[in-house]
C-alpha cells in the first residue's frame, strides 16, 4: 500500500494507493509549520476516516511546496522505516530547462511529468489552486518552464480582506459582465478576469511552443482544487480535466519506488 501526499500553500491532499489506483481521497487545511508527531497525528485521523492507518502504509510518495513538511515526512518515514520519494528537480526524472531548476515547485515538476505520461505531449498544464500556474512540457517531455498568477480563491480573499467594504463571496458563474451590486460587480471580475487571464496566457504560451517546437500545438490540461468548476466550459481548446494530476504523477513515481525496495 502506498501513501501519496500532496502539500500546497493552503492544502494537503492525499490517497492510498493499491495496484497502481487511487482509492481514498482526502482533504485537509496545511499550515506554514509541522512537527513529525503533528503530521502522524494528522495522516492517523485522516486515514481513519476511511477505516485505514498507517500501519498499512508499505512506502510514502509526496510532493511539498512547503518546506516544514517535507522535514516532516522525511523524519516521520525514518522513524517507521518507509521508503519515501520526495518530488523534487533531482528526483523526478525529466529534463528541466529553466535558468534554476531547484527553484521549480515539486507539484509543477509532478504535473510535467504526470502531463506526459499520462496524457501526452507538448502540453500545457494549468492548475488551478491558491496560485494558478500555467507549465509548459516540451514533445520531449522536458519542463521548459511556465508562469504564476494569483489564484482566483485567493484574489477574493485579498479584496475582502484588504478592503473596508468588500464581503467574501461565493464563488459561482456570474449572470453578466456588468454587475448591478457589489457581489455580482466581485463575482464578474474575479470569474470573467480569471477566464480572460487564462485564455490569453494560453494563447502565448500555444504561440511560443509551436514557433519553438516542431509546430504541433500542445494539448491543454485543466488540473487542481477548481478546475472542475462549471464556468471553466467557457474556456475553449480543453483537452483534458484531470483533478488528479498530481496524486496521479506520485502513484507512477512512488510506485517505482517501492517495487525498487521490494
Amino acid at each position: 500500500m502506498l501513501l501519496v501526499c500532496d502539500v500546497g500553500n493552503t492544502s494537503v491532499t492525499l490517497a492510498l494507493v493499491r495496484a497502481g489506483e487511487l482509492l481514498e481521497r482526502r482533504r485537509a487545511a496545511s499550515r506554514r509549520e509541522i512537527s513529525p508527531d503533528e503530521l502522524e497525528t494528522l495522516l492517523e485521523v485522516l486515514l481513519a476516516l476511511d477505516g485505514r492507518g498507517l500501519a498499512e502504509v508499505e512506502a510514502i510518495a509526496m510532493a511539498s511546496v512547503v518546506p516544514s513538511w517535507a522535514t516532516a515526512f522525511s523524519a516521520l518515514a525514518a522513524r517507521r522505516g518507509l521508503p519515501l520519494f520526495q518530488a523534487d528537480a533531482d528526483t523526478v526524472p525529466i529534463p528541466i530547462r529553466v535558468d534554476r531548476p531547484s527553484e521549480v515547485g515539486a507539484d509543477r515538476l509532478v504535473n510535467a511529468f504526470a502531463a506526459a505520461r499520462l496524457h501526452g505531449t507538448p502540453a500545457i498544464v494549468v492548475d488551478l489552486g491558491t496560485a494558478t500556474t500555467f507549465d509548459a512540457v516540451a514533445a520531449d517531455g522536458a519542463y521548459i518552464g511556465g508562469a504564476i498568477a494569483a489564484g482566483l480563491e485567493l484574489g477574493l480573499e485579498a479584496l475582502a480582506s484588504r478592503t473596508a467594504k468588500l464581503p467574501r463571496i461565493e464563488l459561482r458563474r456570474p449572470e453578466r459582465a456588468i454587475g448591478r451590486d457589489t457581489v455580482s460587480a466581485m463575482r464578474s471580475g474575479a470569474v470573467i478576469g480569471h477566464l480572460g487571464l487564462m485564455k490569453e496566457m494560453i494563447r502565448r504560451m500555444h504561440t511560443e511552443m509551436a514557433a519553438g517546437g516542431d509546430g504541433k500545438h500542445p494539448l491543454v490540461i485543466l488540473t487542481g482544487g477548481l478546475s472542475g468548476a462549471a464556468w471553466l466550459d467557457e474556456l475553449d481548446g480543453v483537452n483534458a480535466i484531470d483533478p488528479d494530476l498530481t496524486l496521479r504523477g506520485l502513484v507512477l513515481l512512488g510506485t517505482a519506488t517501492l517495487a525498487g525496495v521490494s
